[in-house]
This record gives C-alpha cells, sequence and structure tokens, in this order.
C-alpha cells in the first residue's frame, strides 16, 4: 500500500486525514503545526488535525519549520509515495516538495485559479458566486499556482454561510484526494496547468471586515455576514 505523509492543522482539514486512513493507506506521519494556549486559563490546545492523528494512533510531529534540515531528514527517512496537504499553515520550499516519488498535493477549497490564499470559503461568499468548490492541485513553489489534478464544484445557496460551505467542501476534499491519489499513482489523471490570467486571490480575513458599512445595499451586507461567520 501507498505510503502518506499527512500535513494539516484545522478542522477542514480532518475528514482527508479520516478518509485516507479508512481507504487502508500507509499514513507514516501526520505533520501539524504547534499547540496553542487557547481560552482566559491559556490551556495548551491541540491543533484538530493532532487530535484526530492520536485518535488513530499515528505519529505526530510538529517542527517549527517544515522547511527545517530535521523536517526535511524525517520526511526523508520515510521516503513517502505522496505528501496530502491540507491547510496546514506553512510554505513549503523545493526542498520538501521533491521529497515524494509521486509528488505532494493540496487540497484548496476553491475552484482554481479563482481564490487562491488563505480565505478561499469565505472570499466566494462575499463577493456574491454562486457556486464554489475545491481544486487538488499539485503543489509547486508558488501560493496555490500548481497544476490543476481534479475538481468539483458545489453550488452556494442563499441559505449557506462560511460554516456549511466549510462543512461541505471538506467532505467533497476528502473524496477527492482518494480519487486523485488512485488515479495518479496508476497514471491514469491528466494534470492541466492552470490559467493565471484569470487567477484571483482571498487574503486572510482580519477582525476590522467585520464593521459593516450600513450605506451598503442589503445583498452585499447579507453577504458579508454570511461570509464572516463565525469569525469576525
Amino acid at each position: 500500500m501507498l505510503r502518506v505523509v499527512f500535513m494539516g492543522t484545522p478542522e477542514f482539514a480532518v475528514p482527508t486525514l479520516g478518509a485516507l486512513h479508512s481507504a487502508g493507506y500507509n499514513i507514516e506521519l501526520v505533520i501539524t503545526q504547534k499547540d496553542k494556549p487557547k481560552g482566559r486559563g491559556k490551556k495548551i490546545q491541540y491543533t484538530p488535525v493532532k487530535e484526530k492523528a492520536l485518535e488513530l494512533g499515528l505519529e505526530v510531529f510538529q517542527p517549527d519549520s517544515i522547511n527545517s534540515p530535521e523536517a526535511i531528514e524525517k520526511i526523508r527517512s520515510i521516503n513517502p509515495d505522496f505528501i496530502v496537504v491540507v491547510a496546514y499553515g506553512q510554505i513549503l520550499r523545493k526542498a520538501v516538495l521533491d521529497l515524494a516519488k509521486y509528488g505532494c498535493y493540496n487540497v484548496h477549497a476553491s475552484l482554481l485559479p479563482k481564490y487562491r490564499g488563505a480565505a478561499p470559503i469565505n472570499w466566494a461568499i462575499i463577493n456574491g458566486e454562486k457556486e464554489t468548490g475545491v481544486t487538488i492541485m499539485e503543489m509547486n513553489e508558488g501560493l496555490d499556482t500548481g497544476d490543476i489534478v481534479i475538481s468539483d464544484a458545489i453550488p452556494i445557496d442563499e441559505d449557506d454561510d462560511a460554516v456549511s460551505i466549510h462543512d461541505k467542501l471538506s467532505v467533497l476534499g476528502a473524496n477527492l484526494i482518494l480519487e486523485a491519489i488512485e488515479g495518479i499513482a496508476a497514471g491514469r489523471l491528466i494534470k492541466t496547468a492552470q490559467d493565471h490570467s484569470v487567477s484571483t486571490y482571498a487574503p486572510m480575513l482580519n477582525k476590522d471586515m467585520g464593521r459593516i458599512k450600513w450605506d451598503e445595499d442589503a445583498k452585499t451586507i447579507i453577504n458579508l455576514i454570511r461570509g464572516l461567520k463565525p469569525w469576525p
């Protein structure tokens, strides 16, 4: 069975980790960001991916930098067939991207090349898009600029918000990565270069974005509220 190194941090990445495990792939290592203090008591809290990995009995690795010699050597010693990345939270350099036999693949929550960046779900809703989706992309050194392996779309209904779309896309992404890995390993899937001329960017959210401008039209305000649920 194929050897996989998984990189991810938030709740969005958990269904993909679970799907890979259920499908029987050898998940040799789970890499996630450092645990952080949370709440008034500043109690250290595991990342959602770490919690899931420990539940599944998988080895967890939390380097300060994924591009450090220590991290690179640890991944190299595994000799992975695939590296799967879902909202990990660090930029991977070429030395890491080149470590897997078949390559390094990202589960991105948009229909690339639209909405590259940190907050694709939110910006699609804020901008009033009628659909969004998940793209499985072969990673390169750019920001979500790699070749597309496979993608699938879902509608954004009027009663959807960032929470409901997040949950739908996390499941869709888990299903798509299984299809992608199987197709890549079998040589069935053809990668397609992105059309960079039509790319858009989805920057990180900040608290100031939650300030409603009441002179905007009602639809714009509603989309902002839907897109920024639950934060800010």
